[in-house]
């Protein structure tokens, strides 16, 4: 090596996520034609080249500023043309170098490079290197224990090492690093200073190497568990075939939860329809349970979720309407337009409830058509005369054979909207029995 600092050119490869360090025998493919005339060029001479590394991997033609700037001298031991017409080149790097500027020849690059003057490293105290080699030993173990790549012969020469500067050496060439922390390496000069690099560059890859680890671990057993949850799934549909259930509900039952998460329900309410989705796969299709819960979630699945009508209030439009329903009834058109007036005044304002109130034929029922039609909205009609049952209007238990949702409910449906005018005709005329009492069960259904 150089003893004093000199300037000189030498043919350059530029090395793709490649770092060569002194001391380092390494063999690698080489493409592009400049390289091969760089390595032709080299051999007419003393086969020294200077190869430095690449900042970006897929830069095609680097310029100076896409370099590194610190690479090294190697030798070139020996070239090789594959079958496929690809150059192979064994070098040894010799030592490092500092780039200065790049010449751009015809066929091939040329580096100007600085080798500094060979400084003697200031000896490290026993203990402290004592100290070192344990800690650099320890954490290429506990890498090693990660890298499952790493033969045994390797680990048993980095624990027979007792050389700092060969130990660090060995470790550096043998394990696999960002091409960015390898090139911190080179660029440290000193060997306490590189040891200590070293060190915490490994203790990162190790912690690293360990969270990928545990998330290798963790999808592991994902995969272990649905492989267990598909086998348990087909012996279910042996056992039923067997019994001579031989229909496939499977495809049903992902489709219902296909449909749950289509929705867009709130978290909490889909979570709950999905578990009812998942107990239709342990309950038998001929089971009494399994019908209740597909009614549950036919009735749920059945209603118009996120369909809304935009309100289109005209107030003149609205007048027209009812003038043209409607004779007469002055004051009743009259609240219905002041009613339609807040509401496009202020079209946050809560649903408002008009209540009709006259003899049979005056046109009450009809009334609720036009204000349907005045706003632009579905209408639906709730026909209340003689209910004495409240599930009527709130609904039966799903645990209940025939259970059916309400009529409220069933008026949105049939309205195929969520925000339908709904008329209920003949309130007054709901009675009360041993079932419970319908006019109580309206009060919470009128609460605006």
């Amino acid at each position: 090596m150089p003893r004093a600092a000199v300037k000189h050119k030498l043919p350059m490869i530029t090395m793709r996520g490649l770092v060569v360090f002194p001391g380092m025998v390494l063999n690698f493919d080489v493409t592009k034609q400049k390289s091969i005339e760089a390595i032709k060029t080299a051999c007419l001479t003393d086969k020294h080249i200077f190869l430095v590394t690449q900042k970006e991997y897929d830069s095609e033609d680097p310029g100076i500023d896409d370099l590194f700037k610190v690479g090294v001298v190697a030798e070139i031991r020996q070239i090789l043309k594959t079958p496929d017409k690809v150059t192979r080149v064994l070098v040894h790097g010799l030592y490092k170098a500092r780039l200065l500027s790049v010449s751009e020849f015809d066929t091939y690059n040329s580096a100007e490079i600085s080798v500094s003057a060979e400084k003697k490293d200031p000896s490290i105290d026993k203990k402290l290197s004592y100290a070192y080699e344990r800690t650099l030993k320890m954490l290429f173990k506990d890498y090693c224990s990660l890298v499952p790549k790493i033969p045994d012969e390797l680990a048993s020469m980095v624990d027979n090492e007792h050389d700092l500067a060969h130990l660090s050496e060995l470790i550096i060439f043998n394990v696999f690093l960002r091409t960015e922390s390898k090139q911190e390496l080179l660029q440290t000069n000193g060997l306490e200073r590189l040891v200590k690099k070293l060190i915490e560059i490994l203790t990162d890859e190790i912690k690293v190497l360990k969270f990928e680890a545990e998330i290798n671990e963790s999808l592991r057993d994902s995969i272990d568990s649905n492989q267990k949850e598909y086998i348990l799934r087909e012996q279910m549909k042996a056992i039923s075939r067997q019994l001579g259930g031989a229909e496939d509900t499977d495809e049903e039952i992902y489709e219902y939860a296909e449909r749950i998460q289509a929705v867009g329900f709130p978290e909490d309410t889909e979570e709950k329809l999905l578990r009812e989705a998942n107990k239709m796969m342990k309950v038998s299709p001929s089971s009494q349970e399994y019908g209740l819960i597909k009614t549950y979630l036919d009735s749920i699945l059945e209603m118009p979720w996120n369909v809304y009508t935009k309100d289109a209030i005209n107030i003149e439009k609205a007048e027209k309407q009812l003038e043209k329903d409607h004779y007469g009834l002055k004051k009743v058109k009259e609240r219905i337009l002041e009613i339609i007036s807040v509401r496009k005044l202020n079209p946050e304002v809560k649903s408002q409830i008009i209540c009709l109130v006259g003899p049979p034929g005056v046109g009450k029922t009809s009334v609720g058509k036009s204000i349907a039609k005045a706003l632009g909205r579905h209408y639906a009609r709730v026909s209340l005369g003689g209910v004495r049952d409240e599930a009527e209007i709130r609904g039966h238990r799903k645990t209940y054979v025939g259970a059916m949702p309400g009529r409220i409910v069933n008026a949105i449906k049939q309205a195929k909207c969520m925000n339908p005018v709904i008329l209920f005709d003949e309130i007054d005329k709901m009675g009360n029995d041993y079932k419970g009492d319908p006019a109580s069960a309206m009060l919470e259904v009128l609460d605006p």
